[in-house]
């Protein structure tokens, strides 16, 4: 959103489909993606460009017009979900109480990844019912309480490595 008092700084900022569309070829040829990786990148690279479609903005005072480009709607996408993002985390803060909480990661083990390519439902549910039946069992015998769980699934690296785990926030009550 460029306008004549932007500076020039601010009007050549890099956003990250900015960067896939520069290196993205050489990322790609240097660490193999997957088809969703490279479905994710793509949906990025896209997203409110002209190949997404659009329509024209039309003002009638002035006839001033310019196009407005249909967003991807990927999940992981920046320029969508930053809003939805937002809008997330302060609906689950309404919902906590005002206590101390910590984070917590569980890991799928490496010897167990390959098993995600043929059966990633069974597998991470398997995951979420062991780090939850875990936190709660150590939330009742160590501090006494009943632990309010979010986790959040994650399956890649930042650098888009495969490595499925779990993000946990806990706080627990009655502590």
């Amino acid at each position: 959103m460029a306008s004549s008092s932007a500076t020039s700084a601010e009007r050549q900022r890099p956003e990250l489909a900015d960067i896939v569309r520069i290196s993205g070829a050489q990322f790609a040829h240097a660490y193999p993606l997957s088809t969703e990786q490279k479905r994710v990148l793509d949906s990025i690279v896209n997203c409110r460009t002209a190949a997404l479609g659009g329509h024209q903005d039309f003002c009638p005072s002035c006839g001033h017009s310019h196009p407005a480009y249909n967003s991807c709607l990927n999940r992981h996408c920046p320029k969508c979900q930053a809003l939805a993002q937002q809008r997330w985390i302060d609906a689950r803060e309404k919902r906590i109480l005002p206590t101390k909480n910590f984070h917590v990661v569980f890991t799928l083990p490496t010897e167990l990844r390959a098993l995600a390519a043929f059966a990633k439902k069974p597998l991470f549910d398997a995951l979420f019912e062991a780090a939850s039946s875990t936190l709660l069992e150590l939330g009742r015998t160590h501090l006494g309480a009943e632990l309010g769980i979010t986790a959040v699934l994650h399956t890649w690296t930042r650098d888009l490595r495969f490595h499925p785990h779990l993000r946990r926030f806990c706080r627990p009550s009655g502590v």
